[in-house]
């Protein structure tokens, strides 16, 4: 077994992790990041899931660092890909022309932008990045955890020691680990008082998972896959809340719950390309290359058919593996009803483009995650428009670190539950939840800070996942600078003013919205990117 030592320890790669460790280095602290996989970047990457973002994305009310991040895979295409001159010169280039977002583009291009930025802070001795390293054990006394284990590939053992510890893990693993009190599955309405609460709290109720993968689409070909072994088992089993079997075009209309088809290409005679599921998350557009260079287009599939809910990931009696093994096959097993009986044999897998030999990507996509007991937990009451009542706005944090702005968007749960999906305001990422109530040196960095079953689902998208993690990154060199647990630092006003101009000042941060975006419900936003000046 060896050990090391770091500052701040930051456990998983996702966007939340790197925003974290990158923050860290950025002000001057060692840092020691792992992530269980052989990728950085987490759901944009591993998950290979496309932005899923706001219509302020491209302004002010983003992040600088995000804003870089984004704008590092525009350039990327720019430097490398025999993009047409016309399309090289859109300021807002959407590589796939993806309708989810204005910038779906392939999992590996994120991954090199991520280790573009976090290079320089690698070479000046500041960052150390371990993959493939899996946290097993981690050594607390009292109120502080001090060390880590993790398994590392050969099976060897690593222990890291720090003054900080970042559970940026995709389901809040070290929270177990590490004694933190924590909630699992939704809360009852008696616990929180939340319009869209559970009747009851119930631990198995989470959000499905989905296992994501990368298709091309080849007519007059033929690349159908072999049977999965589950596809009877999908092709003709059908849920309570769910209007047929999963394997068909037939499914929800998340937001009143009417029962809707779309097509692979087409709608119902909607326009092409705005409603289809095709075009919905493609990251590859042929359209927008030289002639004789990319020749087919490539989408994501990350459709309600692969919504997982048999089984949930974490909490009494679940069985990670199972799931796991139950969300693989399904997807597949869509797929090969896709080439099979909806008559499409050539659609092809792109295993080159998420680094795996299935075709799927390297892990499930996770919507929800553990979540810590939090000093200040975000309630619908806060976020929610219907819960506001005649209240015009979310509610104003005075500890706010960062900015966010989606719906509370819940998929069908492993309880049997379908979508719940509300809209509510641009909300701020309080301080507070993302301090545990008792540990101190502990911060959380992706979905697993203090929201609820339901506000969880408007925090847990790309953007507000990295903000939770460049704020946290800087809390903890502001907790090492000061010498206080950063509940201090929060409980005193000054010293919480001197961390926020961290955040705005040194990182350009912008902790607040507009009066007028604050009170604007997202289900009225602009549909395209809204340019704010700086």
């Amino acid at each position: 077994m060896q050990e090391t030592h770091a500052p701040v320890l930051v456990v998983g790669g996702g966007l939340g992790g790197v925003a974290a460790a990158l923050t860290a280095a950025r002000l001057g602290r060692r840092v020691v990041l792992t992530e269980e996989t052989d990728w950085l970047g987490g759901q944009l990457t591993s998950q290979a899931v496309p932005p899923d973002e706001n219509p302020w994305i491209e302004s002010r009310y983003a992040s600088p660092s995000y804003r870089r991040l984004r704008q590092g895979v525009r350039d990327h295409y720019r430097r490398n890909y025999p993009l047409r001159a016309s399309v090289a010169a859109q300021r807002l280039l959407n590589p796939g022309l993806g309708v989810v977002s204005g910038l779906c583009h392939e999992p590996r291009a994120a991954l090199a932008v991520i280790e573009e930025m976090l290079a320089p802070y690698r070479t000046a001795g500041l960052l150390t990045v371990l993959l493939r390293h899996t946290p097993v054990a981690a050594e607390v006394t009292g109120d502080r955890v001090e060390a880590v284990t993790f398994t590392r590939p050969d099976g060897t053992e690593l222990v890291v020691a720090a003054d900080y510890v970042v559970d940026a893990t995709e389901l809040g693993d070290l929270l177990p680990l590490a004694g933190v009190e924590h909630v699992i599955g939704a809360e009852g309405v008696a616990d929180t008082g939340e319009l869209h609460a559970a009747p009851v709290a119930n631990p198995l109720d989470q959000q499905a998972v989905s296992w994501c993968f990368p298709l091309e689409y080849r007519p007059g070909e033929d690349h159908t896959i072999d049977r999965p072994a589950g596809y009877d088992h999908w092709r003709t089993h059908k849920a309570p809340f769910w209007p047929g079997p999963q394997l068909s075009w037939t499914d929800v209309e998340p937001i009143d719950l009417s029962v809707r088809s779309r097509g692979l290409f087409h709608d119902n005679g909607h326009i092409p390309g705005k409603h289809d599921l095709w075009h919905f998350r493609r990251i590859v557009a042929a359209e927008q290359y030289e002639p004789g260079t990319i020749s087919h287009d490539v989408t994501l599939v990350n459709w309600p058919q692969i919504d997982y809910w048999d089984h949930p990931l974490i909490g009494p009696g679940a069985d990670r593996e199972a799931a796991l093994a139950g969300a693989r096959d399904l997807s597949l097993s869509f797929l090969y009803w896709m080439q099979t009986e909806a008559g499409y044999p050539g659609l092809r897998l792109r295993p080159d483009l998420v680094g795996t030999e299935d075709g799927l990507a390297k892990a499930v996509y996770v919507r929800e995650s553990r979540r810590i007991k939090a000093e200040f937990t975000v309630l619908e009451q806060h976020v929610g428009v219907e819960a506001r009542g005649a209240l015009a706005g979310s509610e104003v944090f005075a500890d706010s670190v960062g900015l966010g702005s989606y719906r509370i968007d819940l998929h069908p749960s492993t309880s049997g539950r379908t979508y719940v999906d509300v809209d509510c305001y641009p909300f701020q990422i309080p301080l507070g939840a993302l301090l545990p109530q008792r540990v101190d040196n502990l911060l959380p960095a992706n979905k697993n800070i203090g929201t609820t079953h339901v506000t969880n689902g408007c925090y847990r998208l790309h953007p507000v996942e990295w903000s939770i993690g460049e704020a946290v990154g800087a809390l903890a060199v502001q907790a090492l600078a000061t010498d206080l647990p950063p509940r201090k630092i929060r409980a005193d006003p000054a010293r919480l003013a001197d961390f926020q101009r961290t955040l705005t000042d040194t990182l350009g941060v912008t902790l607040a919205w507009s009066q007028e975006i604050r009170s604007t419900p997202c289900g009225r936003q602009p549909a395209v990117p809204q340019l704010v000046e700086d």
